[in-house]
């Protein structure tokens, strides 16, 4: 056997890293935490300012976890109120209880009324209430009392014409700022009212969304929801320059550079913690308090505010785990020796090609739905969800590399923008970091308005109704000739009222038609007789609904009606024998025939839309020709024209409705109607767009701190030296405002980008709102102008000489 030769190469071992087990990373991770809590003021300021800004995002998570705990207990609350009653008519017992809807709106806000008249001793009794209230008295809830009782609630006061003698409680309101009345009465009538026997009804499941709106709250979460998660993130990196210097003196006596970031980790985790702790602090106070807080006039009670158990505890174990995996990715571009520390972003170039794959991969989630988000099509909540991520956060992937390129190439210029052009050539990422939260707002805020503008139209229809021609419509039960005249001049004379145009409408049948309807032998007969339209008005008011032409006093006119129509146009000819006993409803009439001749001076005209939108037929007479005492359950329309110049005159109309009584009712033309779910996505979707900026200010606010308490030292020597505090906080400002304004108009590509993304998904034209665009891009500088004004006082304090001194 030979001997091996002493010049043979010899091998060695391939290097292997020592294993990492729970219990080393466990040692580090508290090593972390107790420089963290032993690391003096410095530390602690440090640890304050992380615990606020996630703390403040921890709030906002919690808040949006209790969303469905808060709708689900409004729709439970509406559901036990809920008197809406249907089946066989109910006979008067005991335990039954008339109820009128006499809802109406005051000041733009709806109020929600019942007027009740029980039957018997045992009525049903409204949730919230202990008993029903005895005639002429009220009960109401606690926002409609302090409304009533204050200057504010005059002409309400006038309207509710009752006393107050009790208070609802929470059981029957849908929130604390909720106007709701109920009264009572002893002279209902089921002409006007419904009897029911029991309130409260049963669980119905609602309809579902569809894929647009569903697509709309989907992609409003995320945006609303995308820059709670950036913020987070950068404030568990506050302080970094300060904690690599002193990872670095770790490195000095022995630690490796895997255990200066499990150590890194470790810190970032006792300010994740100690946010958790503000964070339900933050939101417990905000609980408190959002019983007072209205917007949009929705208002919820405290005890709604639940977060969901799952989604809570997924916050308190993500936001933990988040802060650990932030602070080690952020570490791996920062080289920690024993003689300190290097940041490769100064060495080397940002590139540019992996940050957009990032919105590239966004996009091919997304484009597969193009055109196919429509009716009720099956949405992949993941799918879209995970590209509107990715399109954001390419938005702030791509932000570093564009402020890194634009700084790069200034060069010289007056002090104070060297300074800050200077500062951002250095370390770039902290200010592109501080503005990312509001650049990812007002990009999705642009792509949000952009899909709203594009969908509007879909869930907004034509009511017909002319505005321009009349304000509102009121529809009063009436007798007699005489006491229509008197509610026509009522309204006449009420302020504000310009004009008020009133026609009286009642039904006719052929003369005869009854009886031989009887002895048909059909017991269906007599509720199969069609009968058609009669209205009785001025001349003023006949040219609303017809193209009259000359008309005087004793003019009669007959409107023919289309071919969708079955009634035979012969019934309303001149010298037409007429009944004006019709019956209603399909119930038989009562008492004996009502004969009227149509005059031989009728005149053919043609229907004119009238200002409700409505088109009629049938028979058109004055007031002298037909009395209205002959016509059977008579009812009286008034088109009504308002004053522009006059404060409150709806409100007017609606106070001189009450006077009317129970029977009349008020309504306002309006030329559009927009779907309620839409409207209520959209009214909540603008109450998170309000509390996401508030907590972005909020937010930038402490990040800007952050950032002059660490260069405090450097802006010291600076004016030690004798530089002059205007140019240092000119210097400031330009640090901020280039960043901003990179951001701001990456954000408004970023959202016009995903804008058009929606709208594709939904198979809407593209189409950009530029006036929408330039109001969130305004907004979002707005905010970051405010935060900048509130940091300039504490800039003022930190510029002082004795800002050098050291422990």
């Amino acid at each position: 056997m030979s001997k091996p030769s002493d010049h043979a190469p010899r091998t060695t071992p391939p290097r292997t890293l020592p294993r990492i087990d729970a219990r080393t990373w466990a040692r580090d991770l508290a090593l972390g935490a107790r420089f963290t809590l032993a690391g003096g003021k410095e530390g602690w300021i440090r640890n304050l300012l992380t615990a606020v800004g996630v703390g403040l995002g921890v709030a906002v998570l919690l808040l949006a976890s209790a969303v469905p705990a808060m709708m689900q207990a409004r729709s439970d609350r509406s559901h036990d109120r809920d008197d809406m009653y249907f089946g066989e008519k109910l006979k008067p017992t005991a335990s039954t209880m008339l109820i009128d809807n006499t809802d109406t709106v005051y000041h733009g806000v709806d109020v929600y009324g019942r007027v009740l008249d029980p039957d018997g001793d045992k009525p049903p009794v409204p949730p919230g209430l202990s008993k029903v209230p005895a005639p002429g008295e009220m009960t109401v809830s606690p926002a409609l009392a302090k409304l009533l009782d204050s200057s504010d609630g005059k002409l309400l006061k006038e309207r509710l014409n009752y006393r107050v003698t009790g208070t609802i409680a929470k059981a029957g309101l849908l929130g604390p700022a909720e106007l709701v009345y109920y009264a009572g009465s002893d002279t209902l009538t089921d002409a006007h009212a419904q009897r029911v026997d029991t309130i409260g009804g049963a669980r119905r499941s609602s309809e579902g969304l569809g894929a647009v709106l569903t697509l709309l709250v989907i992609i409003g979460l995320v945006v609303l929801l995308m820059p709670v998660a950036i913020l987070i993130a950068t404030a568990v990196r506050f302080g970094g320059e300060r904690r690599d210097r002193r990872l670095a003196a770790l490195r000095l006596v022995g630690a490796d550079t895997r255990m200066t970031r499990r150590i890194a980790a470790g810190e970032a985790l006792v300010g994740a913690l100690v946010g958790l702790v503000f964070g339900l602090g933050f939101f417990l106070l905000g609980r408190h308090f959002t019983g007072q807080i209205e917007l949009y006039r929705l208002s919820v009670f405290p005890s709604d505010v639940r977060p969901s158990t799952g989604l809570a505890l997924l916050i308190v174990l993500g936001v933990p785990a988040a802060a650990v995996a932030v602070t080690v990715l952020a570490l791996r571009g920062v080289a920690i020796e024993p003689l300190g520390v290097v940041r490769n972003a100064a060495l080397r170039q940002r590139r540019l090609w992996w940050r957009l794959l990032i919105p590239v991969a966004g996009l091919a989630l997304l484009a597969p739905l193009f055109g196919g988000v429509q009716g009720d099509a099956d949405l992949n909540a993941y799918q879209i969800s995970a590209g509107a991520i990715l399109l954001l956060v390419g938005v702030t992937a791509v932000l570093p590399w564009l402020v890194e390129m634009i700084v790069n190439r200034f060069g010289g210029g007056r002090i104070p923008w060297q300074l800050a052009t200077r500062r951002l050539q250095l370390n770039s990422g902290a200010s592109a970091r501080m503005v990312n939260g509001i650049t990812v707002a007002v990009a999705g805020a642009i792509a949000l308005q952009m899909l709203f503008s594009g969908i509007e139209s879909d869930f907004t229809s034509n009511t017909g109704k002319d505005p321009n021609r009349a304000q509102m419509q009121a529809r009063v039960d009436v007798t007699d000739g005489p006491q229509a005249t008197a509610a026509f001049q009522a309204y006449r004379t009420t302020p504000g009222v310009r004009s008020a145009l009133g026609l009286v409408q009642s039904s006719a049948i052929p003369d005869g038609a009854v009886a031989k309807a009887k002895a048909s032998g059909n017991p269906d007969a007599v509720s199969e007789i069609i009968n058609f339209p009669v209205y009785v008005g001025d001349c003023a008011a006949l040219a609303e609904i017809a193209a009259i032409g000359d008309c005087a006093e004793g003019s009669v006119y007959r409107v023919l009606p289309d071919a969708s129509y079955t009634t035979p146009p012969d019934v309303t000819k001149a010298g037409a024998r007429l009944d004006l006993n019709a019956p209603q409803s399909g119930e038989p009439p009562t008492g004996p025939p009502r004969p009227w001749t149509v005059p031989a001076t009728a005149r053919t005209v043609k229907a004119r839309t009238s200002p409700n939108g409505d088109t009629v037929y049938g028979i058109l007479t004055t007031p002298g020709t037909l009395d209205v005492a002959r016509m059977r359950e008579p009812s009286a329309t008034v088109l009504i024209k308002l004053d522009a110049q006059r404060p409150d005159a709806e409100e007017y109309v609606r106070n001189t409705t009450a006077r009317l009584g129970l029977g009349a009712d008020t309504y306002t033309l309006e030329g559009t109607h927009t779907a309620r779910k839409y409207t209520s996505i959209k009214r909540g979707l603008l109450i998170g767009a309000i509390t996401t900026l508030l907590l972005i200010g909020v937010s930038l606010l402490v990040s800007m701190l952050e950032q002059l308490r660490e260069r405090k030292k450097l802006l010291a020597v600076l004016i030690a030296f004798g530089t002059r505090r205007s140019t240092l906080g000119l210097s400031v400002l330009w640090q901020t405002a280039l960043p901003v304004a990179l951001g701001l108009a990456l954000a408004v590509i970023g959202g016009l980008g995903l804008g058009s993304v929606l709208l594709k998904m939904v198979g809407s034209p593209i189409r950009v709102d530029w006036a929408s665009a330039a109001t969130m891009t305004g907004v979002g500088a707005g905010v970051v102008l405010l935060v900048t004004l509130l940091s300039l006082p504490p800039l003022w304090r930190m510029m002082r000489p004795d800002g050098l001194r050291t422990e």
